[in-house]
Protein backbone atom coordinates (compact mmCIF):
# COMPACT_ATOMS: atom_id res chain seq x y z
CA UNK A 1 0.00 0.00 0.00
CA UNK A 2 1.84 3.24 -1.01
CA UNK A 3 2.48 5.60 1.82
CA UNK A 4 -0.38 8.49 1.30
CA UNK A 5 -3.11 5.47 0.69
CA UNK A 6 -1.62 4.33 4.44
CA UNK A 7 -1.97 7.80 5.77
CA UNK A 8 -5.58 8.14 4.10
CA UNK A 9 -6.63 5.28 5.72
CA UNK A 10 -5.66 5.98 8.92
CA UNK A 11 -6.66 9.00 9.30
CA UNK A 12 -10.52 7.81 8.21
CA UNK A 13 -10.06 5.21 10.63
CA UNK A 14 -9.15 7.63 13.65
CA UNK A 15 -12.01 9.67 12.27
CA UNK A 16 -14.26 6.95 12.44
CA UNK A 17 -13.45 6.06 16.07
CA UNK A 18 -13.85 9.97 17.13
CA UNK A 19 -17.27 9.94 15.47
CA UNK A 20 -18.71 7.08 17.39
CA UNK A 21 -17.54 8.30 20.41
CA UNK A 22 -19.48 11.34 19.38
CA UNK A 23 -17.49 13.67 21.07
CA UNK A 24 -16.44 15.75 18.09
CA UNK A 25 -18.15 17.80 15.57
CA UNK A 26 -16.96 17.07 12.32
CA UNK A 27 -16.11 20.66 11.45
CA UNK A 28 -13.27 20.40 14.17
CA UNK A 29 -12.67 16.98 13.25
CA UNK A 30 -11.15 17.77 9.95
CA UNK A 31 -8.81 19.99 10.40
CA UNK A 32 -7.54 17.89 13.25
CA UNK A 33 -6.80 15.17 10.99
CA UNK A 34 -5.06 17.58 8.72
CA UNK A 35 -7.63 18.76 6.13
CA UNK A 36 -7.94 22.47 5.20
CA UNK A 37 -11.99 22.31 4.65
CA UNK A 38 -15.00 20.32 5.65
CA UNK A 39 -15.72 19.61 2.61
CA UNK A 40 -12.20 18.01 1.38
CA UNK A 41 -12.50 16.01 4.16
CA UNK A 42 -16.09 14.61 3.98
CA UNK A 43 -14.86 13.41 0.35
CA UNK A 44 -12.22 11.79 1.29
CA UNK A 45 -14.34 9.99 4.36
CA UNK A 46 -16.87 8.90 1.93
CA UNK A 47 -13.96 7.31 -0.78
CA UNK A 48 -12.69 5.48 1.92
CA UNK A 49 -15.77 4.50 4.18
CA UNK A 50 -17.98 4.14 1.67
CA UNK A 51 -20.31 7.20 3.02
CA UNK A 52 -20.29 10.93 3.92
CA UNK A 53 -19.54 10.70 8.30
CA UNK A 54 -23.16 12.66 8.70
CA UNK A 55 -24.28 8.80 7.38
CA UNK A 56 -22.15 7.02 9.26
CA UNK A 57 -23.31 8.43 12.41
CA UNK A 58 -26.80 8.45 11.18
CA UNK A 59 -25.98 4.91 10.57
CA UNK A 60 -24.33 4.06 14.24
CA UNK A 61 -27.15 5.84 16.31
CA UNK A 62 -29.45 3.40 14.20
CA UNK A 63 -27.85 0.03 15.24
CA UNK A 64 -25.00 -0.29 13.02
CA UNK A 65 -21.80 -1.82 14.49
CA UNK A 66 -18.99 0.83 14.75
CA UNK A 67 -16.45 -2.42 13.19
CA UNK A 68 -18.82 -4.03 10.93
CA UNK A 69 -19.28 -0.50 9.71
CA UNK A 70 -15.98 0.07 9.13
CA UNK A 71 -14.59 -2.81 7.64
CA UNK A 72 -17.28 -3.15 5.20
CA UNK A 73 -16.92 -0.23 3.21
CA UNK A 74 -12.80 -0.60 3.19
CA UNK A 75 -11.88 -1.35 -0.03
CA UNK A 76 -11.07 -4.73 -1.53
CA UNK A 77 -7.53 -5.98 -2.70
CA UNK A 78 -8.22 -8.07 -5.76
Amino acid sequence: MPALEYLTLWRMLTAADRLAKGREKISALAPALGYESESAFGAAFKRVMGCAPRQYIHDLRNGGDERELWFSELPRNS
